[in-house]
């Protein structure tokens, strides 16, 4: 069961996100942004709270087994350190990874030997991440301009990997994703991986039309999906800078369906179901149950031998 401290944290957090995509449509949607990078109190509170409920509950381990089913770090781990150094993607020496993480909060894969992490966000937790608002930070063909607690600009075609780690759905629009996406893609090497990690306690395949979705649209852009995988509470995807965008465009076009548009759309810009927390030990926070969730649920238990006239028998 959830702990009175983690109801509080997850609470704050939903409160947060529902209040930004709320301004976001009564407003526009940029300015509603540029107002929440102005509360200072409230980010300073969502900082806190997201550092508390990832080392207190979420990321409880750092060790890297592979077996850990639910665990998102391990998960970016081992899918960035088996791409990078996997000699049919890299037939030459690499050190480290350079690891772009934004919304890093308290850098968890500094501890991790094989990456040299660069960790922004709008709040840093940790003084290892710096201040950088993504969305607006400026690249250069050069290197990253630092100062004291901030990072200035970035670089293109430098990163191996980026992460973006329950990040897309901060954000309050789907044009905002975009760019975001968009930055992500000029600053990867060619064949760099970008890794999303996006909350999802739905059943297998409750999404799958979203997900789809998501990959036309990131095709649209030069990213190639190679990996999917749906773990107890979350999506985790990757996604490679393609050599030749013409080749993830083609295979938009080919797969499109009638229902793909170019949009990075979430559950909670059409509706907002409300929120629960999981029953069981880990205590996290996921979407209730809609009616078209109940209905699939309903048709599945019809499906199965135990109907009143089997029980009477």
């Amino acid at each position: 069961m959830a702990s009175e401290e983690q109801l509080a944290l997850s609470g704050l957090i939903k409160s947060v996100h529902r209040q930004l995509r709320d301004s976001a449509k009564d407003s526009d949607p940029d300015q509603a942004w540029r107002n929440h990078l102005q509360n200072q109190q409230l980010l300073s509170q969502y900082a806190d709270a997201m550092h508390k409920l990832a080392t207190n509950y979420w990321d409880k381990t750092m060790e890297v087994s592979a077996k850990k089913d639910n665990s998102r770090i391990e998960w970016v781990v081992m899918k960035a350190i088996d791409d990078q150094f996997s000699y049919e993607h890299k037939p030459y020496i690499i050190e480290k990874v350079k690891l772009l993480d934004v919304g890093s909060c308290y850098n968890p894969f500094s501890v991790f030997e094989d990456f040299d992490v660069t960790a922004v966000d709008i709040a840093p937790a940790q003084e290892s991440v710096r201040y950088c608002d993504f969305l607006e930070v400026p690249l250069n063909y050069t290197s990253s301009t630092i100062s004291s607690d901030s990072i200035e600009s970035l670089p293109k075609s430098f990163f191996d990997a980026v992460v973006f780690s329950l990040l897309l759905e901060y954000l309050p629009s789907s044009d905002q994703r975009l760019k975001c996406c968009k930055k992500a893609y000029d600053v990867l090497k060619p064949e760099g991986i970008l890794l999303i990690i996006t909350p999802d306690s739905r059943h297998q395949g409750a999404n799958a039309k979203l997900m789809k979705n998501w990959r036309y649209t990131l095709g649209l852009m030069g990213f190639s999906r190679i990996k999917i995988e749906k773990l107890e509470h979350v999506t985790c995807m990757v996604f490679r800078k393609s050599l030749f965008p013409e080749v993830s465009e083609r295979w938009c076009k080919i797969h499109k369906e009638g229902y793909m548009e170019p949009v990075l759309s979430i559950p909670q810009d059409s509706n907002n179901p409300g929120m629960e927390v999981d029953g069981g030990n880990s205590g996290t926070l996921r979407e209730k149950r809609t009616e078209q969730d109940m209905s699939e649920i309903k048709q599945m238990f019809d499906g199965l031998p135990l109907g009143d006239d089997d029980m009477d028998e």
